[in-house]
């Protein structure tokens, strides 16, 4: 179904729908260029319809998919076509073809690109690609911004500057790769922000973009050189971005940012080029992406997937012979690796992530802090992580006043730091992970128990978790037996990393299922939305009502831990994971109940609804399909749905 915007066309265009039985109706321009205005010559409802007219040169091709057109060549591309056709084109992975004769459905047709503006490609994946250098008089600089037009704050710049070079202490030589994470400073949109917002429909939760954020991914060189007054070269390639895919963009820089560092910036200005040539990142689609002679594979997940599974990419020999890289994911980190530190303590991570509650992350490089707060995050899912998090955080950074001040409550954040000033500056946090160097030596880590608050007051103190925070539930001891058999018989640490990430999700899925269930029962019963009346409404939460469900339905069903888990969903229930979570999951259903009683209303014949009531009660409803219009979120039964409204207007006009 393609969809046009009826005021600007100048031909008909169908719109089958198999769901709607307004009949077969017709979008038609509300007037032409000779200022005529009218309905269809014949309802489809009274018979068979002729072919509506094609815009001048197309055709609708009978050996191609529904949603492609065939255009003729030298036929016009006018506005409103290349609009809907890039909006259906890109959702659906429909294609749009060209012939290079005039005979419709000619062999030797080719696929033409979306029709879109230069660069929009590339700030699809990216909104630009940064070089950072150090500057003895200014410190740390931006050298580099590519593609030149893209726009950055000053406040950004700054915080992109700070966050790209790892702290003094560090002492990271050679090349370093580590991730950010920080606030957008104003609210832009790129010229096809509404394909990308279809894109992120079909993501998981936990892989939306965030319009306020920005993750920017580091590659970072410092080596010797005596060339230079400060003795050492030190400079990092960043790209900003708004998609978490952590892994994709981290396997994108080590294949280009050490090119660069030896070919400057002509090399960065062709993989630039060769990025804005990618096709958009469409979730569920296998990815085949060159850049700078190679060509990497990849899927994006999709919010369909079956959680905690990777589906296999599937490609023929011939295929495999041009792939360089194949990624199994875009997004996870190696979740035992980071654990491994605080290996005994997982349970009880779990937990104070999933309550949002204050935590620090004090590492020896960025990294491992960037890595470790990533794992963190990531250890709820499938449930999305709501409060703010960074994996890596400076003293100068923008909210460092913020997050760091002794007169208010921690916030409900993750940070990741490694300036040992941050372990007097946040001694006040009431969790704190300390971890050491990440290495995994073939050796179970020793058994450290939790440690209070009170003895993390030098700089030197030894890696552990420091809080006085209770579990509510008893520690699974057979996922770490599970693990710790692994490391004697040398297991991959990628199937460590498995066996981590599934229980994790079958203890959230666990957790989360008894309120999926209680919220889904909020849902009016679909026999009371009336397409006359406005939609039902959803019950209110009812926490105590909630709780009592727990008895018979709870996490007991699923889950052979023990312990307070009521005391756990008390605390849950008024944390920020649970605001965030229940406002998309009321903000999914809400809108489930709109496509529902619009498709009430498009099953209903409204001219004969309209002959048996006052023109007064008619014009009323007109109003209310006019303001339905404006508000809906569905375009497919929208477009259907103002062609009854347009029917209806024209019979009171």
């Amino acid at each position: 179904m393609l969809l046009l915007f009826p005021s600007v066309g100048q031909w008909t265009v169908p719109l089958p729908s198999p769901l709607l039985s307004l009949g077969r109706l017709w979008l038609f321009p509300l007037r032409s260029e000779r200022g005529e205005a009218g309905p269809p010559e014949r309802h489809a409802s009274r018979g068979p319809s002729p072919s509506p007219p094609s815009p001048p040169g197309w055709s609708q091709s009978r050996c191609l998919q529904p949603e492609v057109l065939v255009r003729k060549a030298g036929a016009p591309l006018t506005p409103p076509l290349l609009l809907a056709m890039s909006l259906r084109t890109l959702r659906e992975g429909g294609q749009l073809a060209e012939t290079e004769e005039a005979e419709e459905g000619a062999p030797g047709a080719r696929v033409l690109p979306p029709p879109l503006l230069p660069w929009d490609r590339f700030s699809a994946w990216l909104h630009c690609a940064c070089v950072v250098g150090f500057d003895l008089e200014l410190g740390q600089a931006v050298e580099v911004i590519y593609p030149q037009h893209a726009k950055l704050t000053d406040k950004e710049k700054t915080n992109i500057c700070y966050l790209s070079f790892p702290d003094s202490n560090s002492g990271c030589l050679g090349d370093t790769q580590f991730c950010f994470r920080f606030r957008q400073s104003s609210n832009r949109k790129l010229s096809w922000h509404c394909l990308l917002d279809q894109f992120d429909r079909d993501l998981p939760i936990y892989l939306k973009r965030d319009p306020a954020y920005f993750y920017g991914y580091v590659y970072f060189r410092q080596v010797q050189d005596k060339t230079l007054k400060r003795g050492y070269f030190q400079k990092s390639l960043v790209l900003i971005s708004k998609l978490p895919y952590i892994h994709f963009f981290h396997t994108v820089l080590g294949q280009i940012a050490p090119e660069y560092f030896d070919k400057n910036e002509p090399y960065l200005e062709a993989a630039c080029n060769d990025i804005d040539r990618w096709p958009p990142p469409v979730p569920g689609k296998t990815l085949h992406l060159p850049i700078m002679g190679i060509v990497m594979k990849m899927r994006i997940p999709t919010c369909h997937d079956k959680p905690g599974t990777t589906e296999v990419l599937q490609s023929t020999y011939q295929e495999d012979t041009q792939i360089s890289i194949s990624l199994p994911t875009v997004h996870e980190v190696d979740l035992f690796r980071c654990f491994l530190p605080v290996f005994f303590h997982i349970q009880m991570l779990w937990e104070l992530v999933l309550l949002g509650e204050p935590l620090v992350v004090m590492a020896p490089s960025p990294s491992e802090s960037s890595e470790t707060v990533l794992a963190l995050v990531s250890c709820i899912s499938p449930l999305k992580y709501y409060s703010d998090f960074r994996p890596y955080f400076t003293i100068h950074d923008s909210e460092f006043k913020e997050y760091t001040t002794r007169t208010q409550t921690p916030p409900s954040v993750i940070l990741g730091v490694t300036n040992p000033f941050f372990a007097k500056t946040l001694q006040h946090w009431p969790h704190i992970i300390r971890i050491g160097d990440i290495k995994l030596s073939g050796e179970v880590p020793k058994q450290v128990k939790v440690k209070k608050l009170k003895n993390l007051k030098t700089l030197d103190s030894k890696p552990g978790v420091y809080t006085s925070y209770k579990p509510y539930l008893n520690k699974d001891e057979d996922i770490i037996k599970q693990l710790q058999k692994g490391v004697h018989q040398k297991r991959p640490a990628e199937a460590q990393s498995i066996i981590l990430r599934r229980h994790f999700l079958e203890l959230t899925q666990s957790f989360i299922i008894p309120l999926e269930r209680y919220v889904a029962s909020l849902m009016p019963l679909q026999k009371s939305i009336s397409p006359w009346k406005s939609p039902p409404q959803l019950k209110p939460f009812n926490q105590d009502e909630f709780m009592k469900t727990l008895e018979k339905t709870g996490p007991q069903l699923t889950s052979k831990l023990k312990g307070d888990w009521i005391g756990l969903y008390r605390h849950f229930l008024k944390s920020s994971n649970f605001d965030g979570w229940f406002r998309t999951r009321r903000k999914e259903m809400t809108q489930k109940l709109e496509a529902l009683h619009l498709e009430a209303l498009c099953n209903e014949d409204l001219l004969f609804w309209s002959q048996k009531h006052t023109e007064v009660e008619t014009v009323d409803l007109v109003l209310k399909l006019k303001d339905k219009l404006v508000t809906s979120k569905f375009p497919e039964i929208l477009m259907v749905f103002f062609c009854g409204y347009r029917l209806m207007e024209r019979t009171y006009q």
